[in-house]
């Protein structure tokens, strides 16, 4: 591996893989497009087709889907960027015009779920649709767009960890990162006569992450126990996963006048009262079949007596 790298390479030196020219944009007919804006257009496309054959699969609509899903996205990018901003605000506060600047990548995941989430609840309010079961499925849209999208902070070289050399540690051009995310830490690991720093991509651990958290939602999708079941294993799933990858990252939003990161605290959270919510659930749900079988083998009993 090279000790000089240039702008635009990614290498992973313990996997011997050196990639050279990722680009953050193109050119198209004189268009400039965002790689990360591109990714995450193939995450919506990718979102929809799933959401649409569950819809169909479960019985349900897919056009519902595709009209709210509309919605949700547009006011998801707004939440997203508005946390984004609420939580960095010392970046933004004396140039206010580049708070509509998204193309550079700023926003937060948390913020996106959570206003589009509630814009499928006022969605299935007014259109008197089964509000838990929609937000079932979409919970499934939500992980493939987190999925997708975490590839375009890769473009971006954002949403990285500190310094790593362990097998999937990558390195990353010092010119080609935000300044704001080398903590002292990662510089004191800065070898000399390098332009580079080493990392945990930690946008890879969370994609890979989430996709095995989709694949077991995928599998256990038939066996829910009641509506809502899914957006339980959603957040508490992805709660967990971004506990953890949250303690790594060097680009934590925290809370203003602490050392706490928010998204972690939420993720403890979400993490928490999923885990209740299904304990509780779960067990209510197996008293009531158990109560019916014991009232339908009295019944029974009874039944027999008098024959």
């Amino acid at each position: 591996m090279p000790d000089w790298m240039d702008g635009t390479d990614i290498a992973f030196p313990n996997l011997g893989i050196y990639l050279h020219n990722v680009p953050k944009s193109f050119t198209i007919f004189g268009f400039r497009i965002a790689m990360y804006g591109l990714i995450i257009g193939i995450g919506v496309i990718l979102a929809f087709t799933l959401v649409s054959k569950l819809a169909t699969i479960d019985g349900l609509n897919p056009d519902d889907f595709y009209e709210g899903g509309l919605f949700t996205l547009i006011f998801g990018i707004v939440g997203a960027r508005t946390y984004y901003v609420i939580f960095s605000w010392d970046y933004y506060k004396d140039d206010l015009l580049s708070i509509l600047n998204i193309r550079q990548g700023g926003l937060a995941i948390y913020g996106g779920v959570l206003a589009g989430s509630l814009t499928m609840i006022i969605y299935a309010k007014i259109k008197k649709k089964n509000l838990l079961h929609m937000l079932d499925l979409a919970m499934y849209g939500a992980l493939v767009g987190l999925i997708m999208g975490r590839w375009g902070n890769f473009c971006n070289r954002e949403v990285f960890g500190g310094y790593s050399d362990g097998l999937l540690a990558m390195r990353l051009p010092i010119e080609a990162v935000r300044q704001r995310d080398i903590t002292p830490d990662l510089a004191a690991h800065i070898v000399e006569g390098t332009n580079y720093i080493q990392v945990h991509p930690t946008y890879l651990y969370e994609s890979l992450s989430n996709l095995v958290l989709l694949c077991l939602m995928l599998i256990f999708h038939k066996k829910k126990a009641f509506d809502g079941e899914c957006v339980c294993w959603f957040f508490g799933g992805y709660g967990l996963i971004r506990f953890v990858i949250e303690g790594i990252r060097t680009d934590r939003l925290l809370i203003p006048g602490t050392n706490l990161a928010v998204s972690q605290c939420l993720s403890l959270v979400f993490f928490i009262v999923s885990t209740i919510v299904i304990v509780v659930m779960r067990t209510r749900k197996m008293r009531e079949k158990t109560e019916i079988v014991s009232a339908e083998t009295t019944k029974d009993a009874e039944s027999e007596k008098k024959d």
